[in-house]
């Protein structure tokens, strides 16, 4: 029987996508906030919210599904897809998540832009990193970042992916730092550094 480590994040691939990518996702989320991580398919695909007018995929109930399958080990959920998402308000998102909640979700779909082998490259896998911290630290309660160079800055374009780093500014790591010493006093405590 496989034995589940308590307040981990699930890393849930929906379709396929490559070992090496969930892989080198589930380190950076592991590196960013310290949790143990696993990589764990929760629902099949997201044919439920494929958008026909828009020929895109509705975020928003895709998070509503990964919340309602997690698992009682699950303290935070990143799905990953590999379709166009979308926000009725925007004409597409990178990934989306709930607010102080459990699930997020991003999309391989539009990272891929302006690169001729995206899984031979490094540029690639460095922007579902950046794009994978960020949903989930929107998770951990974490706003958008006025800071152009922190994980949490809003990009409107992959130009802007491109130029934020891997790292949290001082300003929403100390946020952060504060979410995880309020989750560690209900007993949803990191893995020891």
């Amino acid at each position: 029987m496989r034995q589940f480590l308590p307040n981990t994040i699930i890393i849930s691939p929906i379709g396929e996508i490559e070992d090496d990518i969930l892989k080198a996702i589930e380190k950076g989320v592991k590196d960013a906030f310290g949790y143990p991580t696993e990589i764990t398919p929760l629902i099949e695909n997201v044919d439920f919210a494929y958008d026909a007018h828009r020929d895109q995929y509705h975020s928003t109930p895709i998070l509503e599904r990964l919340s309602d399958t997690a698992p009682a080990h699950c303290l935070k959920i990143l799905g990953i897809v590999d379709v166009d998402l979308f926000i009725p308000i925007l004409t597409h998102v990178y990934g989306e998540a709930q607010l102080g909640g459990k699930a997020s979700i991003i999309s391989t779909y539009r990272l891929k832009k302006g690169i001729l082998e995206p899984f031979r490259s490094e540029k690639y896998v460095c922007r579902l990193r950046k794009e994978a911290a960020h949903e989930l630290g929107h998770t951990f309660n974490l706003k958008h970042c006025r800071e152009q160079s922190c994980i949490m800055h809003y990009c409107r374009r992959i130009e802007d992916v491109d130029h934020k780093s891997e790292r949290f500014c001082r300003y929403c790591k100390i946020l952060l730092n504060d979410e995880i010493k309020r989750l560690r006093a209900k007993g949803i405590k990191p893995l020891p550094t």
